[in-house]
């Protein structure tokens, strides 16, 4: 493979690893192989800490085809906890609030699954990377700063129930670019006239690429070992 030309590595992000903090720890290790400085890597759409799976990773020239991949459709597996909310929507706050889940069914979950398919508005969470006059959504709330979020337009193609187990419920969802499935947890626990956060979070596809096409962190140094080959290195020096 020729990673300085342009190649494309499937990834299976880690819990509590950044994307960016898998996508230095590949650059470092194929620099080292290459015997190179520098190296162009980049990555097409960005995982939470507390989320695993599918990261697509691009080197070289194929780093401008990263918009074109950001755009295809996601797939995930979600874990949510009904009656609480946090903060974030996930486990990175602490729960701030309970409301009552004695009402709720799986004849209503599955209902109100299904009123999120089509194309929606979502608010996505201030606790997030988009940009408010030049600053990260995130920093601010962080600093205690006032974080006003305008709505987005997104397309849910799929919601499946896979479990139903009070209060915890797992979900499948199939969702365009954009999606925050934080935001959309919030808003499952809203139209359930209770609460909910994110408790775990995969996803499983990115198009056509899915989790068992993906490496595993441990598994960078064999692969580049095997794929590396000569003409990278004697054209690097």
């Amino acid at each position: 493979m020729d990673f300085q030309e342009g190649e494309i590595v499937y990834l299976n992000k880690p819990l509590k690893w950044t994307s960016f903090d898998l996508v230095n720890a590949f650059r470092y290790k194929l620099s080292k192989k290459l015997h190179v400085k520098k190296i162009k890597v980049g990555h097409a759409g960005t995982l939470d800490p507390l989320a695993t799976g599918v990261l697509i990773i691009c080197t070289g020239k194929a780093t401008k085809r990263i918009d074109e991949i950001q755009y295809q459709t996601k797939e995930y597996i979600a874990g949510l906890k009904l009656g609480e909310t946090t903060p974030s929507f996930d486990l990175e706050k602490e729960v701030d609030a309970t409301y009552p889940t004695e009402h709720i069914t799986r004849e209503l979950v599955e209902s109100v699954l299904q009123s999120f398919v089509g194309t929606i508005q979502q608010v996505p969470p201030v606790f997030s990377a988009c940009k408010i006059a030049g600053k990260r959504a995130y920093e601010m709330a962080r600093n205690g700063e006032e974080v006003e979020l305008k709505s987005k337009t997104l397309v849910i193609d799929q919601i499946e129930l896979l479990e139903y187990n009070m209060p915890i419920i797992k979900i499948r969802v199939v969702c365009s670019k954009g999606t925050y499935i934080r935001a959309l947890a919030r808003d499952i626990g809203i139209a359930l006239h209770s609460g909910a956060h994110l408790i775990s979070l995969q996803r499983t596809r990115i198009g056509n690429v899915t989790l068992d096409q993906c490496l595993s962190a441990d598994e960078i140094d064999g692969f580049l070992d095997e794929n590396v080959i000569l003409t990278d290195v004697t054209s690097s020096q």
